[in-house]
């Protein structure tokens, strides 16, 4: 705890005087993003930092391997779901993008299997990639090169269960929303984007 009130320390001297103006702004008028990230957990991943984004400019959920569950209303409990309805239907958000990564502990869990201490939940909700583990399987393909191959899998897979959700299909034939897929290199720092025929390539600068 001790290092993060140091880097509270830190933003109060640095960050706050020169943001002071935009937090008060957004505090008065409230969010009004007009993208909703879906990323992954991963500590090595921060779409905030990767796309150079401000306060207020993105809506952000991150959980195991940035999956997209299919929509489907219950009584149990939906933490991506609540997300994705409110940044598409409260917010009204433009865009949407999930946003993979390489080295994806979820989709090695997902591929090799989850640790015995990861038993309780980590394996039921990867369980929604089973899809994309059941391509990545039937590809004769090595280790390394099968990993990113479920990982970009997963992307495509979770950009297909969006269009699950009725509100969300509604608003993409209307177009006034854009569903992108996204992947991101961590040794390397480059980003590739989803093409409309689901083919991965870099993001051009």
């Amino acid at each position: 705890m001790d290092k993060l009130i140091s880097g509270y320390k830190r933003f109060r001297e640095i960050a706050w005087p020169e943001r002071k103006q935009v937090f008060e702004q957004l505090a008065a008028r409230g969010q009004r993003p007009e993208t909703l990230v879906i990323a992954c957990s991963d500590s090595r991943v921060d779409p905030q930092m990767i796309f150079n984004a401000g306060p207020g400019e993105m809506f952000i959920v991150r959980n195991v391997a940035n999956l997209v569950p299919p929509y489907m209303p219950d009584e149990q409990y939906h933490g991506t779901s609540a997300a994705i309805e409110f940044a598409v239907r409260v917010l009204k958000v433009k865009h949407i993008v999930v946003m993979g990564h390489a080295k994806c502990g979820g989709v090695h869990a997902l591929l090799e299997g989850a640790p015995p201490e990861a038993q309780d939940f980590v394996v039921e909700w990867m369980s929604i990639a089973e899809p994309a583990r059941r391509k990545a399987m039937d590809m004769d393909l090595p280790q390394a090169d099968r990993q990113r191959f479920c990982e970009l899998s997963c992307v495509q897979l979770s950009v297909e269960n969006l269009m699950t959700f009725p509100w969300v299909a509604e608003r993409v034939a209307a177009g006034d929303l854009k569903v992108h897929g996204s992947y991101f290199g961590v040794a390397t720092g480059r980003l590739e984007v989803m093409d409309e025929s689901g083919e991965f390539r870099p993001a051009e600068i």
